[in-house]
């Protein structure tokens, strides 16, 4: 593996990252999240991914230095609130599409976190990086649902199931795995919803 010292100043890895398109630089960043999810966190190397994507193992020595830098780029890359936009009106039709929409996704998602689920407990970068690109956004366009619930008249602001409303639909995406040996698709998490969720918040 290639030391930080042979990467050579910054001024040089700057003048490199500045050759690479975006389309490129995500490239390297499916690659990486992909073999992740497939092979597990250590198993992944920079010379894996140089091979998988053509290019050469000092290219990626020379944009992020460590695999951990890398895999935390890559996280990084894919920060994005896929639960935005959602409104259909109604707050129990709001969470079935939230549902549907998280199903499309949420193998991706587990496996990604079943690889990282070691690694991310002795690096707190990688932890952070996990938690932005996976958790966060979608937690807050959940709340953000749940806001205009309240705000339609259609649920307490003071309802106590409000609070765990985000923590039932994250968790049963990461049990159902370990419970069930399948991951939570659309259709299952459409009938959590109403089975589970909409009946805590008293709604039908």
């Amino acid at each position: 593996m290639m030391s930080q010292a042979a990467d050579g100043p910054e001024s040089v890895a700057a003048t490199s990252r500045s050759k690479l398109t975006p389309e490129r630089e995500q490239e390297f960043f499916d690659a990486v999240l992909n073999q992740v999810r497939e092979c597990g966190y250590e198993a992944v190397t920079m010379e894996g991914i140089a091979a998988s994507t053509r290019c050469s193992k000092s290219t990626l020595y020379r944009q992020w230095k460590t695999k951990p830098q890398f895999v935390v780029a890559a996280l990084r890359s894919r920060r994005q609130a896929r639960l935005t936009g959602i409104d259909t009106g109604s707050l129990a039709d709001d969470l079935r599409e939230a549902a549907r929409a998280t199903g499309r996704w949420s193998t991706n998602d587990t496996k990604l976190l079943q690889a990282l689920g070691h690694a991310v407990t002795g690096d707190e970068d990688l932890a952070l990086a996990l938690r932005e690109a996976i958790i966060t956004p979608e937690i807050e366009a959940l709340r953000e649902i749940l806001r205009r619930g309240v705000e339609r008249g259609e649920i307490a602001r003071d309802h106590p199931a409000l609070e765990y409303v985000p923590a039932q639909m994250f968790g049963v995406i990461r049990a159902r795995p370990v419970v069930d040996g399948e991951y939570a698709d659309q259709e299952y998490l459409v009938r959590f919803v109403e089975a589970a969720v909409l009946p805590a918040l008293g709604l039908t």
